[in-house]
């Protein structure tokens, strides 16, 4: 697991074993965007007991190959040229738009209008998954909820608001 294979098959399987690692350490920190060489001295890619690592070309493999299709687009290099941060979705844009209008329904909140802050950090979002979102995994988010027609979106830096339909 530490040593990445040459063997296609055997690193494909490594590659499901890492995203799976990083998705439920990211999920259980709430780290949105994960940045390699911060990361590259944690327990997620440093086992101190076994004095393994991955080192920095090891683990953008790992999150390249999280980017991808086959692994369902849970990554996504924050610049696609340097490759030194990525968003990592535990929850894929689409998927928190998902929870966000659930959300939404559930608290009444239809034809209301939301600060950006209310919905990431408000009282009412206490014990939700998407508290704490990082502010462009949330603008990515609720502009898959504009295009289905589901939200409006207005104002802009910290000023944004949105009407959700």
């Amino acid at each position: 697991m530490w040593t990445l294979q040459t063997n296609l098959q055997t690193r494909q399987a490594q590659f499901q074993t890492w995203s799976s690692i990083i998705l439920s350490y990211c999920r259980e920190k709430r780290i949105w965007r994960l940045t390699l060489v911060d990361a590259l001295n944690t327990p997620l890619f440093h086992n101190v007991a076994i004095r393994r690592k991955l080192n920095l070309l090891e683990v953008r493999e790992v999150i390249d190959w999280m980017t991808w299709d086959e692994a369902g687009q849970r990554a996504q290099w924050v610049a696609q040229e340097e490759k030194g941060s990525a968003w990592i979705y535990w929850r894929r844009p689409e998927e928190w738009a998902e929870v966000l209008y659930h959300w939404v329904e559930e608290t009444g909140q239809k034809n209301s209008v939301l600060t950006l802050y209310e919905l990431s950090e408000g009282e009412g979002t206490m014990s939700q998954d998407f508290r704490g979102m990082d502010p462009e995994i949330m603008q990515k988010s609720l502009n898959v909820l504009v295009k289905r027609g589901k939200a409006q979106v207005f104002g802009g830096g910290d000023e944004q608001g949105v009407k959700f339909f």
